[in-house]
Formats: structure tokens, C-alpha cells, sequence
């Protein structure tokens, strides 16, 4: 595996690379669709079942499938790259709906009160106080869509995307008198440690996002 990373390093990175910005950016531009969606869902509650319906259905979608009926849906060329990203960005909106919606619920009646008294009303309130208070829960929803996105990306190597799934492909093709596992083991290594750093670094986004939370449970934690 080493020997294999050595000898084709420029190759793999430029895969790595691809892989990172095909996890990432999807999660990002499906965020800022989520969120005025999951909005709509928790503000007209009439709306939260049909939204939350639909958006399951999508997320139920096989990945190949959606990379291959999205050329045709869509007027595009059958060998166009963004099949992947597009796919991608349903596959995060669809996943992030439900937890925007559940995030803004969980910021309380007594903090959306209080934020009001003081002159916080309409978007300043979402933005100041509502979206804020429910960061930590869409966060939550963030990571599982980043590491999601992760798996997924490598499946688009089957169809002849440039990702670390690429590996997977270049060792079943290599394997003609018997395994050859060198770059299914470096892809397979090279994924899980992207996941892990990218979790990490939302996790450090949050934390960044929310510092009244450390202040909290410094406060809980001082001694009386």
C-alpha cells in the first residue's frame, strides 16, 4: 500500500482532492437550501409533514441510480461531471431538512419570548437568536452529511469520476491472476481518515459558531 502511494502520490492526491471538495461543497450549497426549507417546515406546520415526505423519498434514492437519471432529468450531457455534485446536493438537502426544522423546534418558547421583548423580531431574531440557539443540533446533522457524502463520493468512481473511488476500480482492473488489494487498502484507509477530518473540523466550526456554549458549561463546572 505504501509503495503503491509512493509511486502514484500526484495521482492520489489529485483524487483526494477531488474526493474532499465533492464531500464538502455539496454539504455546504444543500445547507443553504436547507435552511430557509426547514424554516418554512417548523414555521407553517401544516407544511413539515409533506416536506419531511418528499425529502425522505429522495435521501431512499440509490446513488447510482440518481447519478445516472439526473443527466436525462435535467437536459445535461450524459458525461457531465456535475451528475455527482447535483446528486450530492439532493442527497444533503434531503438529509438536512429534518434537522434545520428539528433544530430551530428545539430553541425554546421562553428564549424566543425573551429575544422578542427585547426587539428582536422577524429575520434578526432567526438570525440572532433562533439560528444560533439551534446550531449544535443541525451541526449534529452536518457530520452525519459530510461522512455520508464521504461514501458516496467513492461509489461515483464506478461511473468514471476522478475521487479516491477511483482506487477501488484501478485495483479490481489490476486484479487479473488474483487480488491486488494495494489500492483498495490506500483508497479504504485514505477515506476513512478524510472522514475523520472532516468531522473534526465541524466539530471545531461548532465550537467556533458557539462560544456561549463554553461559557455554560464553564460556569456549570466552577466550583460553588
Amino acid at each position: 500500500m505504501f509503495a503503491y502511494f509512493r509511486d502514484h502520490f500526484d495521482e492520489v492526491m489529485g483524487e483526494l482532492w477531488a474526493h474532499t471538495w465533492l464531500s464538502t461543497l455539496p454539504v455546504v450549497i444543500g445547507l443553504l437550501l436547507a435552511l430557509p426549507l426547514g424554516w418554512i417546515a417548523r414555521r407553517y406546520s401544516f407544511t413539515y409533514p409533506p416536506i419531511m415526505t418528499v425529502t425522505g423519498l429522495l435521501y431512499t434514492i440509490p446513488s447510482i441510480a440518481l447519478f445516472v437519471l439526473i443527466p436525462p432529468l435535467l437536459g445535461l450531457d450524459p458525461l457531465t461531471p456535475w451528475q455527482v455534485p447535483i446528486a450530492l446536493i439532493i442527497y444533503s438537502v434531503a438529509l438536512l431538512v429534518r434537522v434545520v426544522a428539528d433544530g430551530l423546534g428545539s430553541v425554546s418558547e421562553t428564549t424566543t419570548n425573551a429575544a422578542t421583548a427585547i426587539g428582536y423580531t422577524g429575520p434578526r431574531r432567526f438570525f440572532a437568536v433562533d439560528l444560533p440557539v439551534a446550531v449544535p443540533v443541525i451541526s449534529a446533522g452536518v457530520r452525519v452529511a459530510v461522512v455520508s457524502n464521504v461514501s458516496i463520493v467513492a461509489v461515483a468512481g464506478t461511473i468514471g469520476m476522478t475521487n479516491l473511488g477511483s482506487l477501488f476500480d484501478q485495483g479490481y482492473q489490476l486484479s487479473v491472476n488474483g487480488p491486488y488489494y494495494p489500492p483498495i487498502l490506500l483508497g479504504l484507509v485514505l477515506c476513512i481518515l478524510l472522514a475523520l477530518v472532516l468531522d473534526a473540523l465541524v466539530v471545531l466550526i461548532t465550537r467556533l459558531l458557539t462560544p456561549w456554549r463554553r461559557a455554560t458549561n464553564s460556569a456549570v463546572g466552577a466550583p460553588a
